[in-house]
């Protein structure tokens, strides 16, 4: 069927019914109107602006918060064009998402489903679904700190209540796609004012910009363990989810299928990719650069209560219980729990979304929402619960290391598909990746498995040899 397909059709890529019928999240397909091509750039952009957003929030998930607190506190400012260089392979991978998503009218889930063999479905499912359980056991236990943190509850009880956000998302679902991109957005907003006042108000934490602007135009690893630190950052940034995530995404929004309206679509959200994640790179950024102020230099703090506190087990406690008496200020503390809260719960939301839509995009199988919510959950938090209760809280850092392990092992089998059908003719036509989304598209997937590769490797190394 694809070979009577050309490139000059306008609906070629759409010639194939999307799934045999099924519609990315059928209850919010088409479901925001936009304007035509000819109205104005801001009335269209505010209609196709919000699918970016949701995606960003993985890039800012807990797992990376304790990568980003290792580089600033480990290296300073020297990895920081690490985190810049992570957020522009993201930026490729996910407008190559959303070019999926608008021109086909699949989703990633959808495109392996109908273009790869058959008795490729299994496998992949269960590959994304394994990726995101992993993905929401780290922010399982991003949310659950957070709690304790705030509230004083013990850990294992904080992450039992972080089954209850299964309500929230039911909630947010029943109102809508608008509503859903509204509170992802009030999250955010939170994450970067924590931030923003952590960094810019606190005059204890004023950062030297023109020593960031130095080590930004310097890229390198004058140091030793920065090449493992820096594979973390970039094995952290990247999440397999997002990218099945965003190509359904960007067909909530209604808009027209001749060719003027696909371009202005791509066009738009290109832009609202690179803007979103400019976000999360920047809240990426000020989570090393606070890191860096404080903490660089310093092995230990001792607390009032004559508590040492040693750095390098556990940065995400370790920087809650030593911000406050290293800036004089409580206010450091709890923004910091605050905005590590609303991750979680802002990745929690999007992680669910990107769960219901590689079920029915690869199995065709619809479930209530609360139930997949719930199964997902309990999925996470049975094994920490586990896990906390034999290790007790120590254990929650070796939870964070092997979720990114299975994300890692997962990232590829997402990234080569995505790349490998937006490159063809035959899928895209007209649409298909120029020249340079190829070549940054292909380098980036290169880049990132080969990192994940060695860092993986060198995780199991030492497990073996700690066993």
């Amino acid at each position: 069927m694809d070979d009577v397909k050309t490139p000059a059709t306008v609906d070629y890529a759409r010639a194939e019914p999307a799934g045999e019928g099924h519609k990315s999240l059928e209850g919010m397909h088409a479901s925001v109107p936009v304007p035509k091509p000819s109205a104005g750039f801001w009335s269209q952009y505010r209609a196709f602006a919000g699918p970016a957003l949701l995606v960003s929030v993985g890039y800012m998930d807990p797992g990376n918060w304790a990568t980003d607190l290792q580089g600033g506190a480990k290296y300073k400012y020297g990895l920081l064009w690490v985190v810049a260089l992570s957020s522009l392979m993201a930026i490729v991978l996910q407008v190559c998402s959303a070019r999926l998503g608008v021109v086909t009218g699949k989703d990633l889930a959808q495109a392996c489903r109908d273009y790869y063999p058959r008795w490729s479905r299994w496998p992949n499912w269960l590959g994304c679904e394994l990726a995101i359980m992993a993905c929401d056991l780290a922010e399982v236990l991003g949310s659950a700190v957070a709690i304790k943190l705030l509230f004083g509850i013990p850990l294992i009880w904080a992450v039992i209540i972080t089954a209850l956000d299964v309500l929230i998302l039911l909630s947010l679902q029943s109102k809508g796609m608008r509503f859903i991109e509204a509170f992802i957005l009030v999250l955010v907003v939170t994450i970067g004012a924590c931030y923003f006042v952590e960094i810019f108000v606190l005059p204890q934490t004023r950062p030297s910009f023109s020593e960031m602007g130095h080590a930004l135009a310097r890229p390198g690893f004058r140091e030793a363990g920065m090449l493992y630190v820096a594979i973390g950052i970039i094995g952290a940034t990247v999440m397999p989810h997002n990218l099945y995530l965003h190509s359904a995404l960007v067909q909530t929004r209604k808009f027209q299928q001749d060719e003027p309206s696909i371009r202005r679509a791509i066009q738009l959200n290109t832009i609202d990719s690179i803007f979103a994640l400019s976000i999360a790179f920047f809240v990426n950024a000020s989570i090393m650069v606070l890191a860096a102020i404080t903490f660089y230099g310093k092995e230990s703090v001792t607390l009032a209560s004559g508590q040492v506190i040693h750095f390098g087990d556990d940065w995400i406690q370790e920087a809650y219980l030593t911000l406050a008496p290293l800036l004089n200020t409580t206010a450091a503390s709890l923004l910091f729990a605050v905005a590590l809260l609303a991750s979680g719960q802002s990745s929690t939301v999007t992680g669910t979304l990107a769960g219901q839509i590689v079920m029915e995009g690869f199995m065709h199988w619809r479930i209530r929402p609360w139930v997949r919510r719930m199964v997902t959950r309990l999925l996470a938090i049975v094994p920490a619960v586990l896990v906390i209760a034999i290790k007790g809280d120590d254990a929650v850092n070796d939870l964070l290391t092997l979720s990114q392990v299975v994300l890692g092992i997962q990232l590829p089998l997402a990234m080569i598909p995505l790349l490998q059908f937006t490159s063809s003719r035959v899928r895209m036509g007209k649409f298909a990746n120029g020249k340079f989304l190829l070549a940054a598209g292909w380098t980036s997937c290169a880049l990132i498995t080969s990192l994940d590769v060695y860092l993986l490797g060198g995780m199991l190394w030492g497990w073996v040899k700690g066993a």
